[in-house]
């Protein structure tokens, strides 16, 4: 695909590759794996807002990071402009030049809350949110839907008003709340926002290949794209699309645990390791085999001497 920087306020992005936030995955050594294999810009894990007001342990977690890293922007939720601001200002975020406002997640919870993706149905208060986190000094972004509902589309008016209360950039994943990551990306509805506003526009959806890159690229005319569920079960697709030198899946794995086990205790490790293999071994012969293993697994070393059997 088309390489090119993008500037987000005074930042500028090596390329325009996406690492999406992903819940569950998106912690530090993750990140850190799929920075070196040339994504341009990777995010946190959603971060509660509520939950660095309420100084959770948890919550300060996820927002990890070092110098190893380099420049990564944190993403955050909730629903109160107040609340949104104070996120952007607590120490934990100092780290991190670029806050995104998450106002797409689908999951049933953070909807009914009225957080998430239920900010679409109040573009007022969204933009009273965006407004106030801008007041912080950060570098703002949102991550936003094309809406609620198949057919009643509110991306163009909503990136309007995004852009309007002060966003740099906005990322649209291009299906609507009810469709979760189900059914097709909607091309058209990601190119009326790129229209909308001047400030970039990343397109989000269905990424799995370099064509898949391509492709969005040339239909929406977005600045950039965002990798969200192939990172997960091949995270050397940022190097297909960037160009940049890939390892096998070993030398991934093992980086990958290692990064791990130097921030994480020994169970988090084996846990999320274990899910990792699972996600790398899927479509291989044995994989349902290797998985039933993997899942008895009670030590970091006993899922690297599975892992060695798999890909050695």
């Amino acid at each position: 695909m088309r390489l090119t920087s993008i500037k987000i306020g005074n930042v500028t992005i090596e390329n325009n590759v996406f690492l999406a936030p992903l819940a569950g995955y998106t912690n530090y050594p993750f990140r850190r794996l799929c920075k070196g294999y040339g994504a341009g810009l990777c995010y946190t894990e959603m971060v509660s807002a509520k939950g660095l007001k309420y100084g959770s342990e948890n919550t300060k977690e996820l927002l990890y990071t070092d110098e190893k890293e380099g420049l990564c922007a944190a993403q955050i939720f909730g629903n109160e402009p107040d609340t949104m601001r104070a996120a952007c200002e607590h120490e934990a975020l100092t780290p991190f030049p670029i806050i995104d406002i998450n106002m797409g997640c689908p999951v049933p919870k953070i909807y009914k809350n009225g957080e998430g993706s239920a900010l679409l149905e109040n573009p007022i208060l969204a933009e009273k949110i965006v407004n106030e986190c801008v007041k912080s000094g950060k570098i703002i972004t949102v991550k936003m839907r094309i809406g609620i509902h198949e057919g009643a589309y509110i991306t163009e008016e909503f990136a309007r008003r995004m852009e309007g209360a002060g966003a740099q950039l906005i990322t649209v994943h291009g299906r609507t709340k009810d469709k979760v990551y189900a059914g097709d990306v909607h091309f058209d509805e990601i190119a009326a926002a790129k229209k909308a506003v001047k400030i970039p526009v990343i397109a989000n959806g269905g990424v799995f290949s370099n064509e898949d890159a391509e492709k969005l690229l040339k239909e929406t005319g977005a600045d950039g794209v965002m990798v969200a569920r192939a990172s997960l079960f091949h995270p050397q697709i940022f190097c297909e699309l960037t160009n940049t030198p890939t390892e096998n899946k070993l030398q991934m794995f093992e980086k990958q645990l290692k990064w791990t086990g130097q921030v994480c205790d020994e169970r988090f490790t084996t846990v999320f390791m274990r899910k990792m293999a699972a996600f790398y071994v899927k479509g291989e012969r044995g994989a349902a085999a290797y998985k039933e293993r993997l899942f008895q697994a009670q030590t970091p070393d006993e899922v690297l001497k599975i892992a060695q059997e798999m890909w050695d």
